[in-house]
């Protein structure tokens, strides 16, 4: 929990200063678009690598080594900063070696947990999980708002990156597993292809990672926040750390009160029907002009998102044999990395092409029509009812 707390505060920290930099250099939402593109590239790149990788190397290695690689990264972009760039290209080639590192630690971060954890407890774990990330994604970019809002630079939020990325590798070397993954017999194409194979023949895994692939690629509402902090709430760097932070307040709490009262039943239906409200809420984000209005509309987002998020990952984790845990992980990364980094180069292109508003409200009214279509076309996803199989019997979807 400390290691992703660590990574995430520094990750969210880091987004938070390169955002407003690249901004404050060009004052184009595409630009803005741009900065998801670059690291979502070497994930589509490699994700048949990365899957594979972390099917057949420790995990936990894996992890050690992407963490001092995240650091490095850190203090590549605070040498660019340093030396004052003009133009933003620098700091996009920092961000694309800063998604090779993400491609391969993401696959070995989500297949990591079930082997912590016994099965019967994963869907509390997740809830756990997920609670301290998104603790961590309320703390991250307050603190990098705070930071760069009072120092008028982005240097000492890569210094505080680059720090917590340290700190989070020695946190693992104190991290002991319960079971070793089962190592995969040589690589083979096939064997790579396999995670895709998989996840194409089970559906209910289909329809959860892509339900959330593209209502999260259309509702990216979030990639645009430095153009609502700067524009139109007119709230400077310190506003955007907040309005970052606003949606990990929903998720925590909702994540706080699955650990408490765990989603037993009608797992499925309730799926739908959150990120469906995640549409609506992105569209009254949209036309809000009212700094704590958007705040309060965020967090609702952050809630409903946690419930999908919840779901999801538990199908994905405990509908998957172990030994392949890492390739379907890889696959369900692109499909995050997709829906976040290539939805924030959708809402940047949109924003530019349409304005930021219409962008914003065009993407919500994209998810809820996605949540419509998804309904009808994997009836299997809204049937699911429990997450988990009653103590002694064998996990099924």
């Amino acid at each position: 929990m400390a290691v992703r707390s660590l990574v995430t505060v520094a990750s969210e920290m880091q987004a938070v200063a390169v955002a407003w930099q690249i901004y404050a250099i060009t004052h184009r939402p595409l630009d803005l678009g741009l900065v998801g593109l670059a690291q979502f590239l070497p994930g589509i790149l490699l994700f048949l690598i990365t899957g594979h990788t972390a099917d057949r190397v420790p995990r936990k290695r894996i992890l050690q080594t992407c963490t001092i690689l995240f650091a490095c990264c850190s203090l590549l972009l605070l040498g660019l900063s340093l030396n004052g760039p003009s133009s933003v290209l620098p700091i996009y080639g920092a961000l694309l070696l800063n998604g090779v590192v993400r491609a391969f630690n993401g696959p070995a971060g989500q297949a990591f947990l079930p082997l912590l954890v016994e099965e019967e407890h994963f869907p509390n774990a997740v809830a756990w999980n997920s609670s301290i990330f998104q603790a961590a994604t309320i703390a991250g970019p307050m603190l990098g708002g705070l930071l760069y809002g009072m120092t008028s630079n982005p240097e000492p939020v890569y210094a505080s990156s680059a720090i917590a990325y340290i700190a989070a590798f020695f946190a693992l070397l104190g991290v002991s597993t319960r079971a070793t993954a089962p190592k995969a017999s040589a690589a083979s194409m096939g064997m790579v292809l396999e995670g895709l194979r998989f996840i194409w023949r089970e559906k209910v895994i289909l329809g959860a990672i892509s339900l959330d692939l593209f209502a999260v690629l259309l509702g990216g509402a979030v990639a645009l926040l430095p153009v609502y902090a700067r524009e139109i709430l007119r709230t400077g760097a310190t506003g955007l750390g907040a309005l970052r932070s606003a949606p990990g307040l929903g998720a925590v709490a909702v994540a706080i009160m699955t650990t408490r009262r765990p989603i037993r039943k009608r797992a499925g239906a309730a799926m739908l029907c959150c990120v469906f409200a995640f549409g609506v809420l992105t569209i009254a984000f949209g036309i809000s002009r009212n700094f704590v209005f958007s705040l309060a509309v965020l967090s609702l987002m952050g809630a409903s998102d946690m419930v999908s998020v919840i779901v999801r990952h538990t199908l994905v984790q405990l509908g998957t044999p172990d030994a392949m845990r890492g390739r379907v992980s890889a696959v369900n990364m692109v499909f995050i990395g997709a829906s976040n980094e290539v939805g924030q180069f959708e809402s940047g292109l949109t924003a530019q092409w349409f304005g930021t508003v219409p962008a914003v409200v065009l993407g919500g009214v994209g998810t809820l029509l996605v949540v419509v279509l998804w309904t009808l076309l994997f009836p299997r996803l809204r049937r699911v009812d429990r997450l988990t199989p009653e103590r002694g019997q064998a996990a099924s979807l």
